[in-house]
């Protein structure tokens, strides 16, 4: 079967090779740590200014950004040859104001059905909190 950019982005994620997963937020700080099958842990070290508010913390898309990393990553774990997967919704919670400083994350499968997978993610700060927490559901379809 002849490789796809998709069957490639999803092999480096099942064989976890985290140091060769392209994605433009590296620019940003965001880079990935660990995928397992149906998991994904990122880091988030010191936020650029374009990603705080005018209040300093950091502005709450670009933690949208960061959870979709999570669970796209962990999505793509699961995924068989010919098969890819969309966000088909997403809840996010903000629990605290986020200072600038290293943020981990970590999402998983709760279920994945042929069609369909369901997600949680949570974000932590340097002090261990959860400053966030999030759904998702999406959609798996065939080539």
């Amino acid at each position: 079967m002849k490789a796809t950019p998709l069957k490639d982005l999803n092999r480096l994620i099942s064989e976890n090779r985290v140091e060769d997963y392209p994605s433009p937020n590296r620019a940003l700080g965001m880079k990935p740590v660990r995928f397992g099958r149906g998991t994904s842990e990122w880091e988030w070290g010191e936020q650029p200014l374009v990603a705080r508010n005018p209040f300093g913390t950091v502005q709450g898309g670009y933690l949208a950004v960061f959870v979709d990393e999570l669970f796209s990553t962990a999505i793509g774990s699961m995924l068989e040859d010919g098969e890819w997967a969309v966000t088909a919704e997403t809840k996010l919670s903000y629990l605290r104001a986020v200072q600038s400083g290293m943020l981990r994350g970590s999402a998983r499968i709760l279920r994945r059905t042929r069609s369909l997978a369901f997600l949680q993610a949570e974000v932590k700060d340097a002090d261990d909190a959860i400053v966030a927490v999030a759904s998702s559901t999406w959609s798996i379809s065939r080539a």
